[in-house]
């Protein structure tokens, strides 16, 4: 059998190339308009959710009742390569069956201000499936024996208390007895590196000169470096010295050298890496513009990270570049205008006008409820235009009346109750089974409405979705 690892390193190649073709389309003979991108653009690891795969039952004590309800491991299929397990972080909220998950920073989850996230990634290093050796595991714990299942339980109700800072048990009494010793065990530790990030992810300047720096942020001991395809001539990706850059790693900076004379216009370039992505990240995920059940990774094979950033310039001007970053601690976006050129930029933004000047920046904070789907638009002079979308996911749902079920059952989530048996996941995964089929599950969320020049936002509460 070939391992999942073989397969993600020799699928990087071939996706460097692919992703730098469907940039091309997208932003290499972009104008001062850009296209919508969703927010924010972290990099890292991509994935869709695969179901939940090894587990026990955990009974959930909240709202005067107690209800049972699945506890393990989920697993995700990775863009481009890798398999990636993961626990819940948000007991209450439902997952999306084939939810598309990106990693994120602390930040940008529920993990933003909770005191015991560092407490949470100590569980991950010192259990199931990081610790593979049970018989030593239950001994720590001082139960008899545990398996997969009742490894995977406990884990996930030790996680579930420092997360959601809910009641929770494991029905299982060895599971139990590892939960309450991940718990009383743990102590904090710092967040993780990032598989890979470009900062900032978009630049801008004055043609005839280097645009920059972009600097790369990873885990990975190399990096793949690809313009877009079609960038227009004599422009290049090169590093701090002027040479031209298809390798980098942690801490490289890259720019983009516009010779001058050149056409105003823009371009992309693709950063991507086969790494193992550090215990503890965080993922958010989502269907459309429904908010999935946030996850912590508990394990990766090699995967495949991958991050974009992009540079216009202009030879007289403003030249603006605009970012957007979702702020947890601040319960909105942050959108962030950058100028570049030698002539004010002016634009909209929430119905009111922004002026910056030359070679200044300026972070506007966009406010957004709490898992609500948002379009936000930036107008700015000579047509420039740039969208960004998402759904701010910032807090666990909680166990109060009203919200959606814990339940993260085969039904919704996929998985088979026999437990493990069969594929390799590689690399610090443990072995899973394959799931069944299960329904769509369905949600509708609105987002924000933009009205003329500005940006006019009307925010309506999405709708629960099916339990997870």
């Amino acid at each position: 059998m070939i391992s999942v690892k073989r397969r993600g390193a020799a699928r990087l190649a071939a996706a460097v190339l692919a992703s730098g073709l469907v940039a091309a389309g997208a932003i290499a003979t972009a104008g001062p308009a850009a296209a919508d991108e969703t927010t924010p653009a972290h990099g890292g690891a991509s994935a869709t959710l695969d179901g939940l795969k090894t587990y026990g039952q955990a009974v959930l004590h909240a709202n005067g009742r107690d209800q049972e309800i699945g506890a393990g491991l989920f697993e995700m299929k990775v863009d481009h390569g890798g398999i990636l397990q993961t626990y819940c972080i948000d007991i209450s909220t439902p997952t999306q069956q084939m939810a598309k998950y990106q990693e994120v920073p602390w930040s940008a989850s529920s993990l933003h201000d909770n005191k015991d996230a560092g407490k949470i990634r100590w569980i991950l290093q010192n259990s199931y499936p990081q610790v593979n050796d049970l018989a030593s595991l239950a001994k720590k714990a001082g139960a008899p024996s545990l398996s997969e299942k009742t490894a995977a339980a406990g884990t996930q109700v030790a996680i579930w208390r420092f997360s959601d800072h809910v009641k929770v048990d494991a029905v299982d009494p060895a599971a139990e007895k590892l939960a309450d010793y991940l718990e009383k065990s743990a102590q904090s530790l710092s967040e993780p590196e990032a598989s890979l990030k470009l900062d900032p992810p978009a630049v801008s300047g004055k043609s005839g000169s280097k645009l920059g720096p972009v600097t790369v942020h990873t885990n990975a001991g190399s990096v793949t470096v690809s313009p877009a395809a079609g960038a227009p001539a004599g422009v290049k990706v090169v590093g701090a010295d002027g040479k031209p850059v298809t390798k980098a790693s942690n801490g490289t900076k890259l720019f983009f050298d516009v010779p001058a004379g050149t056409k105003d216009g823009a371009m992309s370039l693709t950063a991507q890496a086969a790494t193992k992505v550090s215990v503890g990240r965080a993922f958010t995920g989502s269907v459309g513009r429904v908010k999935s059940q946030t996850m912590i990774l508990a394990g990766s094979s090699e995967s495949t990270a991958t991050a974009t950033a992009t540079a216009s310039w202009k030879k007289q001007g403003a030249a603006p570049a605009v970012t957007a970053e979702k702020d947890c601690a601040k319960g909105g976006v942050d959108v962030t205008a950058t100028n570049k050129g030698d002539a004010p930029f002016r634009f909209q933004l929430s119905g009111k006008e922004h002026v910056i000047a030359p070679g200044k920046s300026e972070t506007i904070t966009v406010p957004v409820g709490e898992d609500q789907a948002y379009e936000i638009t930036i107008k700015g002079e000579g047509g420039f235009t740039k969208t960004f979308t998402g759904v701010l996911d910032c807090k666990t749902a909680g166990t109060t009346p009203g919200k959606p079920s814990s339940q993260p059952s085969p039904a919704t989530a996929g998985g088979s109750s026999s437990g493990t048996n069969g594929t390799t996941g590689g690399g610090d995964l443990a072995e899973t089974g394959s799931s069944s089929a299960t329904p769509v599950i369905a949600g509708v969320a609105v987002a924000l409405v933009v009205v003329g020049g500005g940006a006019v936002f009307f925010l309506r509460k999405k709708k629960a979705g099916v339990t997870q």
